[in-house]
This record gives structure tokens, sequence and C-alpha cells, in this order.
């Protein structure tokens, strides 16, 4: 038995402390079902299974791309979050994005605190109109959003960070990043919001965020040592990477559908402008690689494709169908450009998370200032491309500030989480792999039926008969 760790059971200590806290917390009556709409509740318990469907998506999606040695390791850190932030959200996280305001800044974290009052609260945020769908299904729908934001982070410190120093990362970024910002921008009384900035299901709150997270991450981590050596890393299993796209598309439709919080036509036209641009980005990634005398690869259209899932979400119910094809066809060829541009630099962001999700989340937010029209929502603005130059501003002055802020804090944070726990693995443990270092697991499929294969062909073949 190893000796005791005060480090290794704090975690475990800290989870049971919560889990006796949370019995005290009073018991509150049920919402009242005749206040609200049982189609958009319907609607919205299936849009946020399918969001929660993107998490698996993602460690398939990432888990597909690293090393063989890597597989379990990557993908576990994006699935760890469901644990991690559903605990977090339930506790203060809820209040944090969507509590009472605080001067627009953050939610005080007393007001839904271990889910107190969530399921008889009134039908509204503060100074927000009522909802069609009870308290406890919003914040239900919201907390799938905060589970995947982190995880998108690690994909640019893939194969070098240690699993616990990861997981205090999830529970910094959450309280001091993701739920800032999604007060900012969602809120009622956020100052961003106030301001006039238009997120429709989280350009912002979760790909800028996390694109900004990936980037100060991949700085502090630094190089990995098949990077420095210039070695090509081969993906560990492509169809890996197509099932997680598959997933992630599917399950988009329930993170932007389901942000019009009502199963109405404007949910209609989100569904339609993402499912679009997915396509025509895809597309655009694979061709624009086969007009610089590349071949089409199916990584090629599957990361083209999440680029522009990744575009169009801030506009999503804000942009017409036929301006989604543009937005996600540019967008596709920015972050492809930046991605080619990242390769000549010493930036080791693993998975390019902060070309694709960081320059594909700010894309989005900019084009959006540019395409959104009143005639697709009323609740929305012109954008520069209908005569209205100052929406453009303003969404240029949100992104801009989200930006600063995602990567400053978060910069911050790493480093905060290395004083306490180092947070890179040492140099036997990366050449070990993760698997193995931190999970004494291995991925195995495909290296058995290789070998078994090889041992019957040598088996079987004329020249072993022909020697025996």
């Amino acid at each position: 038995m190893s000796k005791f760790s005060f480090k290794q059971f704090a975690p475990f200590a800290i989870l049971m402390i919560v889990a006796i806290f949370a019995l005290f917390i009073p018991l509150l009556p049920n919402f009242d079902e005749g206040k609200y709409s049982g189609p958009d509740i319907a609607f919205i318990l299936i849009a946020a299974a399918l969001v929660f469907l993107m998490t698996p998506g993602l460690a398939f999606f990432y888990g597909g791309m690293v090393h063989r040695k890597n597989v379990l390791s990557t993908m576990i850190k994006s699935v760890v979050a469901a644990g991690v932030i559903t605990v977090l959200w339930t506790v203060v996280g809820f209040s944090l994005a969507f509590g009472d305001t605080i001067g627009g800044f953050i939610g005080n974290p007393s007001t839904f605190l271990f889910f107190k009052g969530v399921n008889s609260g009134a039908p509204h945020l503060q100074g927000g109109s009522d909802l069609t769908i009870p308290l406890s299904l919003f914040a239900v729908f919201q907390l799938m959003f905060a589970i995947i934001t982190p995880g998108l982070v690690v994909g640019a410190v893939a194969e070098r960070i240690r699993f616990t120093s990861y997981i205090l990362f999830i529970v910094l970024f959450a309280i001091f990043v993701y739920s800032p910002l999604a007060h900012w921008t969602w809120h009622p009384q956020g100052f961003l919001f106030k301001m006039g900035v238009l997120d429709f299901a989280g350009g912002t709150v979760v790909h800028i965020s996390a694109g900004m997270a990936a980037l100060a991450g991949a700085l502090v981590l630094k190089r990995r040592k098949s990077h420095l050596e210039h070695k090509e890393v081969p993906p560990a299993n492509i169809p890996y990477v197509l099932i997680g796209t598959g997933l992630l598309w599917f399950g988009w439709f329930g993170f932007n559908a389901g942000s019009a919080l009502s199963a109405g036509s404007l949910a209609v036209s989100a569904f339609l402008t993402t499912n679009t641009a997915a396509g025509a980005a895809g597309l655009s990634w694979m061709f624009f690689d086969v007009a610089r005398g590349k071949k089409p690869s199916v990584l090629g259209f599957c990361i083209g494709a999440v680029v522009g899932l990744v575009a169009i979400t801030p506009g999503a119910g804000f942009v017409s169908i036929s301006s989604s094809i543009f937005i996600g066809a540019i967008a596709a060829v920015i972050s492809n450009l930046v991605v080619t541009w990242k390769q000549k630099t010493s930036l080791d962001d693993t998975l390019d998370v902060f070309p694709c999700h960081g320059v594909g989340g700010i894309v989005g937010m900019l084009l959006t200032g540019v395409f959104a029209t009143k005639t697709v929502n009323a609740a929305g603005a012109d954008g520069l491309f209908y005569g209205n130059p100052a929406f453009f501003i303003t969404q240029l002055k949100g992104a801009v500030i989200v930006i600063i802020f995602s990567f400053v804090v978060s910069f911050v944070i790493f480093k905060l989480v290395n004083l306490i726990n180092p947070i890179r693995v040492s140099e036997e443990e990366e050449e070990l792999g993760l698997d193995a270092s931190q999970h004494d697991e291995k991925y195995s499929q495909g290296t058995l039926l290789v070998e078994e294969r090889a041992i019957y062909i040598e088996k079987n073949s004329p020249l072993t008969e022909s020697i025996s």
C-alpha cells in the first residue's frame, strides 16, 4: 500500500464534504406544471441530452488524433468534466452564472447555492422575461455548455498535462472564466448583454474562452519532446475522429437550436444555419487543401466541419441560412491558414484548439456583426451588411474584451495550478505515455488485431508450410 499523501486524499475529502453539506439544503416543492409549455419542455430536454452527447463526441474526436499511447488519457480529460462540472454547477456554478447580478459582472453565489430554490424558482432570471420552461430545465441545459467548454481545452495541452492538475484547472476555469462570461453574455443584467453584444449559443462564452485558454495552456506547458524533435505523431485512430465529428455535428443541433429555449421557428432557423455552415466549412477546408496541392483528407473534412459549427454558433439564430454558407466557408479558410502559420512557429497547441475554436469563435462573432438581420430574429439587430456598422463595432468590442479576459485569467490559472501541483508530467512519463503513467491503462485496440493477423499469416503462409 502506497504511503499516505494529503494531495492524493484531498479531492476525495472535498467531494465528501460537499456531499455531506448537500444533505442540509432545505427541501422546496417542485415547480407548478401549469406555468410552462409542454412542447418546449420536451424540446429542451432533448436539446440538453444532445449537448451532453457532444462531450463523448469530443473525446472520440480528440482521442483519435493523438498518439496511441495517449488515447485514453486524452479521452478521459474530456469526459471527466461531466462529473466535475456537474457537481460544481449544482453547488455554486449556476449561481455565479445566472444568480442575482452583482454589478453586471458576476452572479450572487448564494442565489442558487446547492440548487436551492431552482425547482420552485420563478420562471425568469433577474430582470428577464418569463421562460416557458422551468428554471431547473434551463439550469441543466446551461450545465451541458459548462461541461464541454473546459473539455475543449484538452486538445491544446494533450500528451503532457498531469491529470490531477487538469482537474484543478477545470474547477478554477469554471469559476473564474466560464461563469463570469456566461453572466456577462447571457444574463439579462450582464454587462455585455446590456451593451448589445449578441452571442446566440456560445461564440464568446464557450469557444473564444476555450480557445484563449488553450493558447495560454500551450504557452505555460511549453513544447512536447516530439514537437521539439520535429517528429510526426501519427493519429491513433482516424475512424474515431469520424465518429467524434458525427456525434459533435449531431449534438450541435441541440447546442444551437436548443438555445432558442422554445420549440418555434427560431429553433428551426438555428438548426438549418448550423447544418449548412458545417457542410460548407467541411468542404471549404478540404477543397482549400486540394487547391494548395494536397490530397482530400478525412481529417481535413472533419476539422473543417467542426470549425463551421464553431463559427455559426454565435449567429445561429441571428443570420440567414444563405449567410451561413459564407460564414462556414470563410471561417474554414481562415482557421486553415492559422493552422498553417502555427505549424511554422514554436507554439505547441497539440490539436489546434486555438486556430479552430479560438479563431473560429472570433470569426463567428465578427461575422454575426456583419450578417445579423432582424428579418430572422426581431430581438436582434441588423449587421454591417445591412447598413448598421454600429452593431459590428459592438460585436468587435465584445470579442476583444472576451479575448483579453479569457487569455489573461486562464494564463494566471495555469500558473497557479503549477504552483500547487506540477502541471506537466516528467520526461519519463511523457515518453512512456500518459495512458500508462497517469492511469495505469493502455489503449490496445487495433494493435492486438494487427499482431494476431501477423501471427495468423506467418503460421499459414506457403513459405512456413514448405519449411515445416
